[in-house]
């Protein structure tokens, strides 16, 4: 309900949807869409605590920084691992919103629905929703990362119907049976687009002798990596990889070609695909029937990986696909919980949409 005070002066408030990942950052306002596409990471002053940069701009200092600086990700594996670092992105964040240069008035404070991994505990879930009310969130809902990411792709979670949602992100993989609006059997992988980063870390150091950064083994991982054979007809992707020899400690250049990075990456897929298909024999049969109508559905940016779909639609023997634009898939549906009156009288029952 809006308040009269409101309707005279024109302070309707607003909702906010945040999908507060462990790689990116991501905050949706109804009625403008997705404004704020982040990397999560903060830079600061180490001695007085000082924030020096936020988003792209703290991602470009990683691995570069002077002793006095450190670049960190507040979030590792899906929860939050700084409190201040986390606090003062999302802060940031919800300021960025929050200013309307058009409006003669301050506008309230908004409600705010914050996707996080179905694994956390209590405590987990009690840091991401004091940091967002310290952010300035009016209030905060929280709302399991697989549930919000089926609602952004529009699936009927609330018919009497199996879905099964996989959100692979860069710190956990959820995989989650949803019937009736609600999570019928769960799983939190804390396995996903990190780990692959660190096995092309491992296989540069390892077979070449080669050491890199972070920031360059997930380029790797775009530009060529792969999780499935591609077509006998087409030359395998290259890339070109620059860092610092193991041995001599001097700078080197190596080029790096698909079919090698997707054996860097196999062991890592291995136990994404192995969690998946073990959920699926835990999954009651009537479910199970029903998935196998509706197919997998893959959400979050390492779902993107080249070929992923093939190797879980072999592993599982059911069809599977990728929703519209993955990576925006989990704060799509934050935003649409907050617009829902039954989903959000679930989440204010529960503590959070299960």
């Amino acid at each position: 309900m809006v308040s009269l005070i409101d309707k005279i002066f024109g302070l309707v408030s607003y909702d906010v949807g945040i999908d507060l990942g462990t790689a990116n950052t991501m905050v949706l306002v109804v009625g403008k869409g997705i404004v704020v596409r982040e990397p999560s990471v903060v830079a600061r002053h180490k001695k007085s605590g000082t924030i020096l940069a936020i988003g792209s701009e703290a991602k470009l200092m990683v691995g570069k920084t002077p002793e006095s600086i450190e670049a960190l990700r507040p979030l590792k594996d899906g929860v939050i691992a700084d409190f201040d670092a986390a606090e003062a992105m999302l802060s940031h964040y919800v300021r960025l919103v929050h200013q309307d240069p058009s409006s003669r008035f301050k506008l309230p404070r908004p409600r705010v629905a914050v996707g996080i991994p179905s694994g956390v505990t209590e405590v987990e879930r009690r840091a991401v929703q004091e940091a967002a009310l310290s952010a300035g969130a009016r209030q905060a809902y929280l709302v399991e990362e697989p549930m919000a990411a089926a609602i952004g792709a529009d699936l009927a979670v609330e018919e009497p119907e199996g879905r099964m949602m996989v959100d692979i992100g860069g710190g956990t993989t959820e995989i989650a049976v949803i019937s009736l609006g609600g999570i019928v059997l769960g799983r939190s992988l804390r396995v996903a687009g990190d780990e692959l980063d660190e096995a092309v870390t491992s296989f540069a150091r390892m077979k070449y002798g080669l050491v890199i950064g972070e920031a360059t083994a997930e380029q790797v991982k775009i530009a060529v990596g792969s999780t499935f054979p591609f077509e006998k007809d087409k030359k395998p992707l290259q890339t070109v990889v620059r860092g610092r020899e193991l041995e001599s400690g001097l700078p080197k250049s190596l080029k790096f070609s698909s079919t090698e990075i997707r054996e860097a990456l196999a062991p890592t897929i291995r136990l994404i695909v192995q969690e998946i298909t073990d959920a699926l024999e835990e999954t009651p049969p009537e479910l199970v029937a029903d998935i196998l109508k509706n197919g997998i559905v893959l959400a979050g940016g390492t779902s993107q990986l080249r070929g992923i779909d093939r190797v879980i639609a072999e592993a599982s023997k059911m069809p599977v696909w990728q929703v519209e634009d993955p990576q925006t898939a989990v704060v799509r549906g934050c935003a649409k919980v907050l617009q829902d009156p039954r989903l959000l009288k679930k989440v204010k029952v529960s503590g959070g949409l299960r």
